[in-house]
């Protein structure tokens, strides 16, 4: 049935009817088209313009609008492109002026083909922008937020650069292996701490191939691949750290850590460590050994004794050495003196030792300690004793003068004298003060009764430290006669201790304690000052004479108390006296000499004590100003002698030869002062002129022996 006009509702042909039908059809369709085309250009995730051959814009979807931040009721179908960005910049989201906009994007336009490019808006979000022709003239572009990707890319990139930074300027080597073991990470300082090259290492190099490279190129010492592989897939398994270190066959030292990744994989790190491990191994040298001599210190000795001990059945000795006078040589020749002589004595020791086994150590200033392995009898720690008394006995020549040092030896054996340290130890050092109270330079084995005897010893010492405070010492004075006259010419004073509770001590007892402990530096100025306070009231002809001991004269302040006590006593240097034995003179001290050639321009006689007796008497008396030599009462005593009757002579000869007054000591009969008289000797002194006595007795007979001279 045909279809009525809509204007005069008269009837339409069919065929005109069918037309409108696929019209209205088509429209139907297009809109729909269009419809669904807006649709999706809203619901893309991109923003979207499209533009004709004019530059006029057809559509754009919201997130276009919403990306440039445009105002939607401006840009609107018609707008052309020009005047949108211009509305950009207008609400100031163009980082550019519009023209400038416009010349980046015509090149574009006018080249009718697909181009991509970015733009950065002025707050600084990134867009990139897709241009695509269209066939008819215009284009369209998709425009799309890159902001967050390209930060994302710009913060990875910044990763890898100070990845690559810190990989670059690590001070270890680096190398990253992944989950199947192979190497996906290697730094340059790797190349360079092993002198290899990229080539030889190339990523995706297996653990295993890296170490057998290492081997072959000769960087590595022998080691076991598989063991090195195994304990790597261990460590992995357990998820924990391990080091180990490598020693290259160029004598460096590499610390190898590993440690495992959580995703699977794990990084090694090379250190070198030569430097540090060598410091380390110098730090526990100097732990374990002596900075001066080199040798074990106490810690290693005692180390070393107490694993020599465990389980021990062959016998073994500990011998404890203190050297003699080691406290003169150190104060009259110094310190740096001291230290070579020190460095000498270790080296003779170790030269005296039986075998490699045996161990010499120093605890601490002249004290050494040794162990001897393997005793066969006691007869070899004997033989080991005096070749070392021997040893030490020789002169050590130091800038071409000669040092004069003695060693004393005590011996505690094992089992016998102790099963432990601590006794072994302690039973040495009890010996070794045995053989220092006998005389010094011997060797003493340790002896049970022996504890006694160092306790009395010590309580000596102590007894002799508080004596001087108590005023337990006091002098007499001995008279020296001149011979030809039979003048009484001065005295000696001789020190006395009388205790409480050991009566009258020796002088031979208390004296060489007094000078090992060092105690004579002030008795011995309390007996200089006494002694020329006594001599204050004597006639002015007659000389007072006082012993020093050579630890006084090493003092550096001993020519100080010297002139302190004649002017404290009013006495003239003249008439001071002072009797030094040889071992003062025996190592040629300058400061020695020093002090006597200060003493001797005051005035001060000086006498050499018990001549003939030291070393070599004759050398002394050139090189040292001397003004008296005393012959030794031993001489005096056998002088019946003819041997030593001749010695006698000789030296009383070499007196007169040299200007230089001898005198005998020890004199107690008329027949020996017979034969020092007929011999030409100046003085006499002994029991024969006059017995030690007290200051008192001493005045009286010297005012007695002055007045008869004076009246006879």
């Amino acid at each position: 049935m045909p279809v009525a006009d809509a204007k005069d509702g008269s009837a339409v042909p069919e065929r005109d009817a069918e037309g409108m039908d696929r019209s209205r059809q088509m429209e139907n369709e297009l809109r729909e088209q269009n419809e669904r085309f807006s649709a999706a250009v809203e619901n893309m995730s991109h923003g979207l313009c499209m533009f004709d051959a004019d530059e006029r814009m057809i559509i754009c979807n919201g997130n276009y609008i919403n990306i440039f931040c445009l105002d939607a009721k401006l840009v609107r179908p018609g707008i052309h492109f020009i005047d949108i960005l211009r509305h950009s910049v207008d609400i100031g989201i163009a980082s550019q002026s519009a023209d400038e906009l416009y010349a980046i994007r015509k090149p574009y336009i006018d080249q009718a083909k697909p181009s991509t490019y970015e733009e950065t808006l002025s707050d600084g979000r990134i867009i990139n922008i897709s241009h695509r022709p269209l066939a008819l003239g215009g284009w369209v572009s998709i425009y799309e937020d890159i902001t967050v990707q390209r930060r994302a890319e710009q913060d990875l990139k910044e990763q890898h650069r100070r990845f690559d930074a810190a990989l670059a300027n690590m001070s270890q080597g680096l190398l990253m292996y992944d989950a199947d073991g192979r190497m996906i990470v290697r730094n340059g300082r790797f190349l360079e701490l092993y002198n290899v090259t990229a080539a030889d290492f190339p990523l995706g190099t297996t653990h295993r191939d890296a170490l057998e490279r290492l081997l072959e190129l000769g960087i590595y010492t022998k080691i076991d691949v598989d063991s090195e592989v195994a304990k790597t897939e261990a460590c992995l398994v357990a998820g924990k750290m391990h080091s180990a270190y490598r020693h290259l066959t160029d004598g460096r030292t590499v610390l190898v850590t590993r440690q495992p990744m959580s995703g699977g994989g794990w990084v090694a790190t090379f250190d070198d460590v030569t430097e540090r491990r060598r410091t380390e191994e110098r730090m526990t040298h100097l732990a374990h050994h002596d900075t001066l001599t080199g040798l074990p210190n106490r810690q290693m000795f005692r180390e070393r004794l107490d694993q020599a001990l465990e389980g021990a059945a062959a016998p073994l000795a500990i011998f404890s050495l203190d050297l003699d006078r080691f406290k003169a040589i150190n104060d009259t020749w110094g310190h740096p003196a001291g230290d070579w002589l020190l460095k000498s004595v270790a080296d003779r020791l170790q030269r005296c030792l039986r075998s490699e086994t045996d161990i010499v150590a120093r605890f601490g200033g002249d004290e050494f300690v040794i162990i001897e392995f393997n005793l066969k009898s006691i007869a070899d720690a004997e033989k080991l004793a005096k070749r070392i008394v021997e040893a030490i006995a020789k002169p050590f020549r130091y800038k071409n003068r000669d040092m004069h040092v003695g060693i004393s030896l005590g011996i505690a054996v094992f089992p016998s004298d102790g099963r432990d340290a601590d006794a072994l130890l302690k039973n040495a050092d009890t010996a070794l003060y045995r053989a220092k109270s006998e005389g010094r330079n011997l060797y003493r084995f340790f002896e049970p009764g022996m504890d006694a005897m160092v306790r009395a010893r010590r309580a000596l010492e102590t007894d002799i430290e508080t004596a001087l405070p108590r005023q337990e010492f006091d002098l007499d004075f001995q008279p020296i006669m001149n011979i030809a006259s039979g003048e009484i010419v001065g005295a000696e004073a001789l020190m006395r201790w009388h205790s409480p509770e050991r009566g009258t001590v020796a002088p031979e007892e208390f004296i060489p304690i007094a000078e090992e402990t060092g105690l004579i530096v002030p008795l011995g100025e309390w007996a200089l000052r006494s002694a020329c306070t006594a001599a204050a009231s004597w006639p002015a002809s007659l000389r007072i004479a006082v012993n020093v001991s050579a630890v006084q004269l090493k003092n550096g302040g001993f020519a100080r108390s010297v002139i302190s006590a004649l002017a404290f006593s009013g006495v003239p240097a003249g008439r001071l006296e002072l009797e030094i034995t040889e071992t003062v003179l025996l190592d040629e001290s300058k400061a020695v000499l020093k002090t006597l050639r200060q003493l001797r321009e005051l005035g001060i006689r000086i006498a050499l004590d018990d001549f003939g007796t030291g070393y070599s008497s004759l050398g002394y008396l050139r090189r040292f100003p001397v003004d008296k030599i005393k012959i030794d009462r031993s001489f005096i005593r056998d002088i019946g002698n003819r041997d030593t009757a001749a010695i006698v002579r000789t030296i009383i000869g070499l007196g007169a030869e040299l200007g230089i007054t001898v005198t005998a000591e020890g004199v107690e009969t008329e027949v020996q002062l017979d034969i020092l008289r007929g011999n030409g000797c100046v003085e006499a002194q002994g029991y024969l002129i006059g017995v030690p006595s007290n200051a008192a007795d001493i005045q009286r007979l010297l005012k007695s022996r002055a007045l008869h001279s004076q009246t006879g």
